[in-house]
């Protein structure tokens, strides 16, 4: 006996016992499930042994020897009371019923697949939804096979589509038949209806199986009150598939490319066309057709496609599909997509491709002349000469791009070769000035090849090369200073019209020109240059510590004109280094000190030599009090380092303005010594703020004289 016949007869068998139980005994325990309706969603199947959910089931009797049966063959309920798979499933349909059932109870569950496509029936009881019915067995259940529905019916509506009945002895007249669910009292509302009395089910209106291809519905009887008699039991309700969609492409035009002479069979690219209708049906089998190729040169049929796939593949040989040659390096095919699997009933959807012949670097560039000449003045740089070359490759492409290499006759690399981006053409140049008198004419091997390597097994003439004569001309050119720059040292201070240096300058040509020499940049006006002979002279003192020299050096430029036709001139720098004199005394800094009348600590300030002069005519520096007599007995000096040293107070003072003579010597040969004064102010200080405001001058050497007046009138 098959599962399903054995629940049915189990689920009328359950009604009974229930109902004898009702009348004879009354109790809190109501055997069987506890939940009646479970729910498991369908995520593309199931897997064998992993846990769906747990059934509640009670006989109130302990559960002694309960056993279970699931209407579907592919799943269990194991000892844990776990409805499991019992193998890997896919097509689980929508609902499964789950019979339990003991010594004293006898109990039905359902259990809906939320998202889960309909299973297909698989044999006519599964159809109908019934099994052999046991005799004796009165008890009365609703028997509801699946109905299915075509698409698109067309007037007049209502139409038949089921019967749903009750198993009995008999059906009280009172009762009445009820359809719940969405498409018949929930949106969309009313698509279905059914007869109260007779259990005949009917659809209202035509349906769209790509907008709701299932309807679950629940079947139950109600007496006139509108309470529950029997049910609900599950209707499940199938839109069958009708041909109303045809194939769509995702887009309308598709773009590919195939490099030419690619192999017979090359897939260029795959076309894909969808259809809304049922995937298990033919009427979404689609087959790919090539209805026209434009242009249809050098073949109509070059390309194939394949009719289920949707693969596009060359069908012509690779020395014809060769891009040169082709009438165009794009075509374009109108494909066909139909269902039906193809059929002659089938409806057709339409897209265009188009396919583009890429190229590859099978055509080697040619030089357009095999000997190139050109002029160029000598000394002159830039660009001379443009070399042109043909290649039949796709210009946007680097099978078409030129590479330029001079292979033979560059000496001293006096030339240079690029490309113009724009034309191909090959832009030879000189970078480096050309000499006339070393050589009038260069000759230069040059090779163009392409930025791509050409394809291999191709026959291809020698590698292209062209010779290019390049004429030097001759210009007279200016006269050339050697050395350049000319370097000297002299002395600063050195006497008024003392010599510095004689200049040197030749003419590179081949016939000599005489020669003079101006100055041309002389900044503090200390020079003269005799015209003929080159020589300079002083013309005002050379001084180390002008602002015209940098880093003890001073720069002059002078120019030499020959007197060819036109004359030229060329330029060269002199360049001095002076040595230091001491000439320079040297100062004390800072100038002014400020100090407290109370600070405790006696030091005013750190003073510093400085010189103009450069060692050895600099520091170090003998820093000292001035010759007036009695500056020892309020102020002392003492040398810090080579540079600097510390004046203190040998005593506090009150608050005035002081003014301290020091004698400052450099250590040249002679030395020399400068006397200077330093302001010494001594301020009121209160809270961190000195106050020098309104103090008076006082001079060292008054108060010096008062302090000694001082002291004799103590003896």
């Amino acid at each position: 006996m098959e599962i399903g016949t054995r629940i049915i007869i189990a689920f009328l068998v359950s009604q009974v016992a229930c109902a004898g139980a009702q009348g004879d005994v009354e109790t809190n325990c109501r055997p069987g499930f506890q939940v009646k309706e479970y729910q498991v969603k369908y995520d593309g199947g199931f897997q064998k042994g992993a846990p769906l959910l747990q059934v509640l089931f009670n006989d109130c009797a302990g559960n002694e020897g309960v056993k279970f049966e699931v209407s579907h063959p592919d799943f269990l309920v194991d000892e844990e009371n776990r409805l499991v798979p019992g193998r890997d499933v896919l097509n689980s349909g929508t609902v499964m019923f789950v019979h339990g059932q003991s010594a004293h109870a006898d109990d039905m569950a359902q259990v809906d697949i939320i998202g889960a496509p309909p299973r297909s029936p698989q044999t006519l009881k599964e159809i109908l939804g019934l099994g052999q019915i046991l005799p004796n067995r009165g008890r009365r259940s609703i028997l509801v096979p699946p109905m299915f529905v075509p698409e698109n019916q067309r007037t007049p509506f209502p139409k038949t589509i089921g019967m749903v009945s009750v198993i009995s002895a008999d059906m009280q007249e009172n009762h009445m038949f009820r359809l719940t669910g969405k498409g018949a009292d929930q949106d969309p509302k009313g698509i279905f209806t059914i007869n109260k009395l007779t259990g005949e089910v009917f659809v209202s209106r035509a349906l769209d199986r790509e907008t709701i291809a299932f309807y679950h519905l629940l079947v139950s009887t109600t007496d006139l009150s509108g309470k529950t008699v029997e049910g609900p039991a599950s209707l499940e309700v199938s839109v069958i598939d009708q041909n109303d969609n045809r194939p769509t492409f995702s887009e309308t035009r598709y773009a590919g490319e195939v490099l030419e002479g690619s192999p017979t069979g090359t897939t260029v690219m795959t076309m894909t066309a969808s259809d809304a209708d049922d995937p298990n049906t033919e009427n979404a089998v689609l087959r790919y057709i090539i209805v026209k190729q434009s242009p249809d040169k050098p073949s109509p049929n070059m390309f194939y496609i394949d009719p289920e796939k949707g693969d596009i593949v060359t069908v012509i040989s690779p020395t014809l599909l060769d891009r040169e040659t082709l009438p165009t390096t794009q075509y374009e095919l109108e494909i066909v997509a139909k269902d039906m699997a193809g059929s002659d009933v089938g409806l057709t959807g339409t897209a265009t491709a188009t396919i583009t012949i890429t190229d590859k670097n099978d055509h080697a560039p040619e030089f357009t002349h095999s000997l190139f000449q050109a002029t160029v003045n000598e000394g002159w740089t830039g660009v001379v000469l443009n070399l042109t070359v043909d290649d039949r490759d796709d210009p946007a492409t680097g099978a078409w791009r030129a590479v330029y290499n001079i292979i033979n006759g560059n000496v001293g690399q006096s030339f240079e070769v690029h490309t113009n981006l724009d034309n191909n053409e090959g832009m030879l140049s000189v970078v480096k000035p050309l000499d006339y008198e070393k050589t009038s004419l260069h000759t230069l091997l040059i090779r163009v090849e392409n930025e791509d390597p050409l394809v291999p097994d191709v026959g291809y003439g020698p590698t292209s090369t062209a010779t290019v004569h390049v004429r030097v001309l001759d210009v007279n050119e200016g006269p050339v200073f050697f050395p350049d720059p000319m370097a000297v040292t002299k002395r600063e201070n050195i006497p008024v019209g003392s010599f510095v240096a004689t200049l040197n300058a030749t003419d590179p040509e081949l016939q000599t020109h005489s020669i003079r020499f101006v100055v041309l940049k002389d900044p503090a006006f200390w020079l003269s240059v005799n015209p003929v002979s080159g020589i300079v002279n002083t013309t005002a003192i050379l001084d180390r510590e002008s602002p015209f020299v940098h880093d003890n050096t001073y720069s002059a430029l002078f120019m030499a004109t020959d007197n060819g036709t036109p004359p030229a001139t060329g330029t060269g720098t002199l360049v001095i280094t002076l040595e230091d004199e001491n000439d320079n005394a040297p100062y004390v800094y800072p100038s002014v000190a400020r100090v407290c009348e109370d600070a405790k600590d006696l030091s005013v300030v750190v003073v510093g030599g400085q010189d103009k002069d450069i060692s050895p005519n600099a520091d170090p520096f003998r820093i000292e009090l001035g010759k007036q007599p009695g500056l020892e007995k309020t102020w002392k000096v003492t040398k810090v380092n080579d540079t600097h040293s510390q004046v203190t107070l040998l005593h506090r003072l009150k608050r005035a303005n002081y003014n301290l003579p020091l004698l400052v010597t450099d250590s040249g040969v002679p030395p020399l010594s400068n006397s200077t004064e330093i302001k010494i102010q001594v301020c009121t200080c209160k809270k961190s703020k000195m106050d020098c405001s309104g103090v008076g001058s006082v001079q060292s050497n008054l108060l010096l004289l008062s302090l000694v007046l001082l002291a004799l009138l103590c003896l």
